[in-house]
């Protein structure tokens, strides 16, 4: 991808033709105390400095896409990000109802200046020219390479490596797509781009398409009309690295990595990542 992927989502939810906007409310739910581990510290979220006092402020796409949201409610916890979010804001000490939704664009969030949230997930890659303009938090997830295509072709149901021998697979050109499907299948057909290797599919030039696993929910939901992401590869080889945004200089920004580090070391991130990118979605990693 370019350095933003269009928001991405799952065939198997009509999500693309539900962008009604949601009221923005915070969440309730009972206090729960944070882990003894808390990176937020002894004092809890009293110590941290947030644009409201004593709550966490976290913005995300107007719509949000499944499986990153769903529903567009990332209050209900349900999506790989909203879930990530609850339980990095538990680690810094804060309740479910204490955790306050906003929305804003991709765009309006990577540039430089003040920020009306303390946080903003929405896939947003780390990269070094970002970093001038904004803090990112530790990543909580890398991207995977992922195989979609159409229904009723050769490679729908194919669960396994082996099985993808054989098969005609496009990738587009020096992509990690193209290195990952090279070194664990076999030599791909390459495209200039990613849309060509799509429209390539779509007239059954190939059987699939290899692409980072946001932008295989994407393909199957937004350009195919009978598209699915039927497996993603286990190695994160050359992924992007997805990490909260931050305002440039915020006192968040270790305290939220700590949070980040914290439920990656205890398992739950990868709990996490299997349940809402991996069970949730029906997309096995290839074996």
């Amino acid at each position: 991808m370019p350095l933003r992927r269009p928001l991405a989502r799952r065939s198997a939810v009509a999500v693309l033709g539900a962008a009604a906007l949601l009221a923005l409310s915070a969440c309730s739910g009972t206090a729960a105390a944070p882990a003894s581990s808390s990176a937020a510290g002894a004092s809890g979220p009293a110590a941290l400095k947030t644009v409201t006092a004593g709550k966490l402020t976290v913005a995300t796409g107007q719509p949000a896409y499944s499986p990153w949201v769903e529903d567009d409610e990332p209050e209900s916890g349900k999506g790989f990000e909203s879930a990530v979010t609850y339980a990095v804001a538990k680690q810094l000490g804060y309740a479910k109802g204490d955790v306050v939704w906003a929305r804003s664009s991709f765009d309006s969030a990577v540039t430089p200046g003040a920020k009306p949230w303390d946080l903003n997930i929405q896939q947003f890659s780390i990269t070094a020219d970002r970093r001038k303009a904004v803090d990112f938090s530790s990543p909580y997830y890398t991207t995977t390479q992922a195989v979609v295509t159409t229904k009723g072709s050769k490679a729908e149901g194919v669960s396994t490596i082996a099985g993808l021998k054989g098969l005609r697979i496009g990738v587009a050109t020096g992509t990690t797509s193209y290195t990952v499907v090279n070194t664990e299948v076999g030599q791909p057909r390459v495209f200039t781009s990613v849309d060509d290797a799509v429209q390539a599919l779509k007239t059954k030039q190939v059987d699939a398409v290899v692409t980072d696993l946001p932008g295989a929910f994407y393909i199957a939901g937004a350009q195919l009309d009978d598209g699915v992401v039927t497996g993603q590869f286990a190695s994160t080889a050359g992924g992007d690295r997805f990490a909260f945004v931050l305002p440039k200089g915020s006192a968040l920004t270790s305290p939220v990595s700590a949070a980040v580090d914290a439920i990656t070391k205890s398992g739950e991130l990868e709990r996490l990542t299997d349940k809402w990118l991996s069970s949730e979605v029906d997309v096995p990693v290839l074996k």
